[in-house]
C-alpha cells in the first residue's frame, strides 16, 4: 500500500486552492482511518445497532466522488455507483472486498475527481440531464460529505482498536 501523506490546505489562498486542498486533506484522512485495520476489524460493525462499518463507509465515499464529479458534474458515460437493490447507496460490503481493493478504488475515484475539478471552472454547471448546480457546489458538498462520514470513522477506529485523532 502507498504511503499516506496528509498536507494541510493552504490557509490564505484563492477559493480553489482552499477548498480543493480542504477536500484533498479530508480524503487523506479516510485513507488514514481505514489503513492499519485487519479485514476483520475493516468489516466489523463495532457499533450496534448500527450496520456502518469502516470499509463501507469508504465504499460509499468512492461512490459518491464518482455520482456528484464524474457522472453528474462531468457527464461521464461510467458504471452507476449503487444497485437497483441499494439506490441510495448504504454501504454495502460484497463478500469479495478487500480493505486494499476498497483503498485503491478510492484513491483512484479521487484522482479523477481532481482531474475533473482541475480542468473545470468552478462556475461550470453540471453536464448530466436535469443538473443545474455548479463546480463551487459539488465541491463544497463533497468537503460536508467526506467531513460528516469522517467523523462516524472516528467513532467506528477507536471503538475497534482505540485508534483516536486525525
Amino acid at each position: 500500500m502507498p504511503e499516506i501523506t496528509r498536507t494541510r490546505p493552504p490557509e490564505d489562498a484563492d477559493e480553489r486552492s482552499t477548498l480543493t486542498g480542504l477536500l484533498d486533506f479530508l480524503r487523506s484522512t479516510v485513507e488514514l482511518k481505514l489503513s492499519g485495520l485487519t479485514e476483520g476489524q475493516a468489516f466489523a460493525r463495532p457499533v450496534d445497532p448500527s450496520v456502518l462499518t469502516p470499509a463501507g463507509i469508504v465504499k460509499h465515499l468512492t461512490a459518491v466522488e464518482r455520482f456528484w464529479f464524474s457522472i453528474d458534474f462531468a457527464g461521464l458515460d461510467l458504471e452507476w455507483p449503487w444497485s437497483e437493490d441499494d439506490p441510495h447507496g448504504c454501504f454495502p460490503i460484497a463478500p469479495d472486498d478487500t480493505v486494499e481493493g476498497i483503498l485503491t478504488a478510492y484513491r483512484t475515484e479521487c484522482a479523477r475527481s481532481r482531474e475533473i475539478t482541475a480542468a473545470a471552472s468552478f462556475d461550470d454547471r453540471a453536464r448530466s440531464e436535469g443538473m443545474t448546480f455548479n463546480l463551487r457546489y459539488a465541491v463544497a458538498h463533497i468537503i460536508e460529505e467526506t467531513a460528516r462520514h469522517l467523523g462516524q470513522l472516528d467513532l467506528l477506529r477507536e471503538a475497534t482498536d482505540g485508534e483516536v485523532g486525525e
